[in-house]
Order: C-alpha cells, then sequence, then structure tokens
C-alpha cells in the first residue's frame, strides 16, 4: 500500500493534521491507522479541556506563559511556550468550527473552567467529556474527506527506515513508512509513505494502574527509539494524584478531573485531616506533582493505601451539572457524592518527554513527525500545567500540516521487502506475555514510581533486563501478535524513563529522586 501522509494514531493530533492535509491537497492520500476502534484514544478519556486565553479582562497571554513556565520547573523552552499559548485562540475556533461543542455561562460566553497551576480561568470544556466531544467531531470531519482513509484494528510494528533496505540505500537515512499488522486477517502490510506522522499516544499502561486506556503502551516512542530517533525528557512521568481507587487492583482506573478540585473540592486523610494545606499554600489547586508527591507522603506515613477527595461541602446541584459523568460513575461505586467521600489515590497519567521533536514537529529522522503525547516539544518542561496537553496536540498537528504545505515529497521507488517471518511459529500459549506484562507493571510501580531512588532504579535495570531477554527470545521464534509487540514495546519505553531517571541528577517537577537531595 502506498500513501502520501501514514497517520499512526486517531486521536486529537492524528485526526487534526489529517483533516489538515487532506481539505488542502484533495488530490492526495491520507492513511489513519489505529490498532483500536477509530475513536480510541487517550483524547476520548480527557476530562478538563482545553486552555486557552479567552477573557482579556482578566486573562493574558502572558499570565498563561507564566503559569506553564512555573509547572514546568525552569525545563521549558520558552520560545515554544510562547508559541502554543499565543496560537490557542485560533485552534480553539477551528474546533469549534468543525462543530464541537463546548460549554457556555448564563451571559453566552464560553464557560472558562479554573484547574491546578492555572492563575485564571481558562480551560473550555465540554461537561467533563471534552476529550470524547473533541474526538467525535474530528471522527466527523474526517469521514467528510474522500481522500481519508482510516484502518481501524491496524497495528503498527515498526518504522521502515535504511535498516529494511537490501538493495542500494539512499546516503541519508529517513522513514518510509512502516510495517503495519492487520488485527483480523493476521497479515503485514507494507505501507509506504512519502511522510510519517506518529500521534500514538501515552506510555500509562506501562505502570499498570493509570487513568489511561489500555491501548496507552508507547509502541510510537519505542518505534522511533528502535528507528534511532532521538528520545528525551522519558524521567517525566506525570501522575494524576486523583484517580478513583480501585481496590481490585491491575485495571484502568478512573479519572477524578483535575477541576473537581478547582471546583473546590478538599483532600482528606483516613483521619480526615485536610493535608494539602501544610505541602503548599495553594493547597488542592497545587500542580499534579505537589499534589501527587504530597498524597504519596501521607500514604508512606500511614500505610494506608488510599486518601480521599470531599466534595460532601460544595453546591452538589452544580456539581452534577458540570460534573454529570464523574458523579455517575461515583453513584455507580456505591459512592454518593453528598455524602461520601471519593476514595482516591495517585495514577499514571501523562509522559512530558518523548520523542524529540522541532517547533514544525519534525523528529530526528528525515519525513518522520510526531505530535500529541508521544512527542517532547518543550512546551511541558518537567511537569504539563493542566490542560496544556490538548491545546498542545491541535499547535503541533497545525505547525507539521503548515510545514509539509510546502512540497516536501521524497521518492518512493524504493524496492521495500515485506515483513520476513520465515522460521516463525504461532505460539501454543501466551501465558509468557501475560506473567511478563504483569512483572513489568510490578516493577515500574514499585521501583520507579512517583518518588524513586537511585538504588531503586539501578536494581529496575537488573530486573529489566531478565523480562527484556525472555521476550526477545520469545519475539525472534513467534509469529507476532498485538500484545507481544505491546510489551515489547512497553519493555523499550520502560528502559528509557529507568536510564534518563538516573541520569537526571536534579529534582524537577514531575522528577524526584530522594538521592537528588542536598541537605
Amino acid at each position: 500500500m502506498t500513501t502520501n501522509y501514514l497517520v499512526i494514531g486517531s486521536g486529537i493530533a492524528g485526526l487534526t493534521f489529517s483533516v489538515k492535509i487532506a481539505e488542502k491537497f484533495p488530490d492526495r492520500t491520507v492513511t489513519i491507522i489505529t490498532k483500536s476502534n477509530e475513536e480510541e484514544s487517550n483524547t476520548k478519556y480527557a476530562q478538563g479541556g482545553v486552555a486557552v486565553v479567552l477573557n482579556s479582562e482578566k486573562d493574558s497571554f502572558k499570565k498563561h506563559i507564566q503559569d506553564t513556565l512555573n509547572a514546568g520547573d525552569g525545563l521549558c523552552d520558552p520560545t515554544i511556550v510562547e508559541m502554543v499559548v499565543k496560537e490557542g485562540p485560533k485552534r480553539l475556533e477551528e474546533l469549534i468550527t468543525w462543530g464541537a461543542n463546548f460549554d457556555f455561562d448564563t451571559s453566552g460566553n464560553l464557560d472558562l473552567g479554573k484547574e491546578g497551576g492555572h492563575s485564571e480561568n481558562r480551560v473550555v470544556h465540554h461537561k467533563d467529556i471534552t476529550g470524547f466531544e473533541i474526538e467525535r467531531a474530528l471522527l466527523t470531519k474526517a469521514h467528510q474527506l474522500e481522500n481519508i482513509r482510516i484502518l481501524p484494528h491496524h497495528f503498527a510494528i515498526d518504522l521502515i527506515t535504511n535498516h529494511h533496505l537490501t538493495e542500494v540505500k539512499p546516503k541519508i537515512d529517513a522513514c518510509y513508512g512502516a510495517y503495519v499488522l492487520d488485527q483480523k486477517t493476521e497479515t503485514i502490510l507494507t505501507i509506504k509513505a512519502q511522510h510519517t506522522v506518529l500521534a500514538s499516544g501515552g506510555i500509562g499502561w506501562v505502570y499498570g494502574h493509570t487513568t489511561n486506556p489500555v491501548i496507552a503502551t508507547g509502541d510510537g516512542i519505542a518505534m522511533a527509539y528502535r528507528a534511532k530517533a532521538k528520545i528525551a525528557d522519558m524521567e517525566f512521568v506525570q501522575f494524576h494524584p486523583t484517580a478513583m481507587y480501585n481496590a481490585l487492583g491491575n485495571q484502568s482506573s478512573f479519572l477524578i478531573s483535575e477541576a473537581v478540585r478547582g471546583f473546590g473540592a478538599y483532600l482528606r486523610n483516613k483521619a480526615g485531616e485536610r493535608f494539602m494545606p501544610k505541602y503548599s499554600e495553594k493547597a488542592e489547586l497545587a500542580s499534579r506533582d505537589i499534589v501527587s508527591q504530597s498524597i504519596d507522603s501521607e500514604l508512606k506515613k500511614t500505610g494506608d493505601t488510599h486518601v480521599f477527595l470531599d466534595c460532601t461541602h460544595l453546591d452538589i446541584t452544580a456539581f452534577k451539572k458540570h460534573f454529570p459523568n464523574i458523579y455517575n460513575k461515583c453513584k455507580s461505586h456505591n459512592i454518593s457524592i453528598e455524602t461520601d467521600w471519593i476514595p482516591v489515590v495517585p495514577a499514571a497519567h501523562y509522559l512530558c518527554g518523548g520523542i524529540h521533536v522541532d517547533k514544525n514537529g519534525k523528529t530526528s529522522i528525515p519525513h518522520l513527525f510526531a505530535c500529541g503525547e508521544c512527542a517532547r516539544t518543550g512546551l511541558h518542561g518537567a511537569n504539563r500545567l493542566a490542560s496544556n496537553s490538548l491545546l498542545e496536540a491541535l499547535v503541533y498537528a497545525h505547525n507539521i500540516f503548515k510545514y509539509l504545505s510546502e512540497d516536501r515529497s521524497q521518492t518512493l521507488n524504493l524496492n521495500i521487502p515485506v515483513w520476513n517471518d520465515a522460521g516463525t511459529m504461532t505460539p501454543k500459549e501466551h501465558i509468557l506475555i501475560q506473567h511478563n506484562l504483569q512483572q513489568l507493571q510490578a516493577l515500574m510501580r514499585n521501583y520507579v514510581g512517583i518518588v524513586r531512588s537511585n538504588d531503586r532504579l539501578t536494581k529496575a535495570i537488573k530486573h529489566l533486563d531478565l523480562i527484556y531477554n525472555e521476550v526477545e527470545d520469545f519475539y525472534k521464534t513467534s509469529k507476532l501478535s498485538t500484545p507481544l509487540c505491546e510489551l515489547r514495546n512497553m519493555i523499550n519505553v520502560a528502559h528509557l524513563i529507568i536510564n534518563q531517571s538516573l541520569s537526571r541528577k536534579e529534582n524537577k517537577g514531575g522528577y524526584f529522586n530522594v538521592d537528588n537531595v542536598v541537605n
């Protein structure tokens, strides 16, 4: 299969780029592959909203920029922060034009929420299912364009680079598309592309306890890493402070939005003490890294498994209007917001690092681009400001579109070999995959969590090497399957997180190592 643009991922970043480039060049083909249903992505589960400066009387670009820089703890790229923040209103206007619906206040203006780390109300939202609404609007728009082809249940195995070419190789390495597993037919396609855009989302499932859906296995980052692209800032894994505590263990955790604390909810320990004021003058509205580390400290002191989010003092009618999804989810777990506290615990939520890109979304490999959570743009630094992620995805999808609007096609008359799985066999049982997945997730939670140490990180490498060797042996002799490839990708991602954690010698933002504390 040959296409002008291959997009890996069907969330806000991938769809936004696809719609724009398809409208610009109706005679060119855009192929979107996604390993699950077309609507399944991290975008779909984003509750909060899009952080955009709209209220010029109270808010300003300068304030949003400063809030972002503060959250990033000195490691943001100020030029990138300014660019993304100032582009925000234009990109939001496009979303609305494409049919995305957002909440309005009684005056007829967009209702602006406030979340942790923000100095003003600037979060545009659709109830507490903003991502779901954006995903709906973008998919509707994409289906209206005849030159966009969406292939659900297609899993990207590896990027095609010079490494795969068997005949004459170009002098400069580049990306020529990807090998893709059709999960329904179990055949492996060779998709040639003039340009490939990785919009593959996050890595939360590496930890098991996560707010992310099960598809968030770091596939794009792992593929780029194996293709020798530059990967940076992987140590900065953001843990959402308030995921609903799941006593059943290793399952995706339901996220209790940051906006609930912005609405006035309190965090309490088992004894009923409101503990955040002793950790930060901003209390519950401190940035996510501070709140997560504070909860972690409380749990270590008490030995408890979770803390509580108290909404009982809030206007429940207004709460139900703003957070109907959260209210109903709690109700389904026999938690009455009016009288009960919600049990919460930090869970892996967002990766601030990833595939290193420039302002145009270009990776270190020609013709390979990245946007969304899999990309490291310089916006987030050491810690992402709440609701800046959807904004970043919109802006970088647009920047890649602008860059590729100039004719930058590459010649594809290369003889790319088909995927060779000669000598492999279909495994009779998959217990090795499941066992190693559980081992990996436990390792990451226990050794590479919110608070780290050099000793635990060093031990983690040794344990990871054992898992890696066993899985690689299995990979070489087995016909490919999505679970096996996902596990291999998560091992690559874990390796990057651990090694880049050990390389960081100072605590910044979401990264905290007890051995970096100067007494």
